[in-house]
C-alpha cells in the first residue's frame, strides 16, 4: 500500500509541475508576440481614424487567436489529464483486485 501512495504522490507532483511549466510557456509566448507587435508598430504618428480602427481590429484579431490557441492547449492538457486519471483508476482497480485475491 505504501508503494501505491508513493506512486500516486509522484504522479500528482509530476502533473502539477507540467501544468506550471505550460503556464510559464504560455506567458512567454504572449510576451514574445507582444514584443514583436511593438517592434513592428512603434508609436507611429498616424492620426487617421481608419488606421486606428484597423490597428484595433488587428489587435483584437491577434488577441482572439492567442486566446483560441490557449484554449486548444488547455483542451489538450485536459485530455492528457483525463487519460492519466483513467490509467490511475485502472491501476487502482487492478491493485484492489490483486489485494482481494
Amino acid at each position: 500500500m505504501k508503494r501505491y501512495s508513493t506512486a500516486l504522490l509522484f504522479g500528482l507532483l509530476s502533473l502539477t509541475s507540467q501544468l506550471a511549466h505550460a503556464d510559464i510557456v504560455d506567458d512567454a509566448i504572449g510576451n514574445i508576440q507582444q514584443a514583436i507587435n511593438d517592434a513592428y508598430n512603434p508609436g507611429s504618428s498616424r492620426s487617421n481614424d481608419d488606421d486606428d480602427r484597423y490597428d484595433r481590429s488587428r489587435q483584437y484579431d491577434d488577441r482572439r487567436r492567442q486566446l483560441e490557441d490557449r484554449r486548444r492547449r488547455l483542451d489538450e492538457r485536459q485530455r492528457q489529464l483525463d487519460d492519466d486519471r483513467r490509467r490511475l483508476e485502472e491501476d487502482e482497480r487492478r491493485l484492489e483486485d490483486d489485494y482481494d485475491r
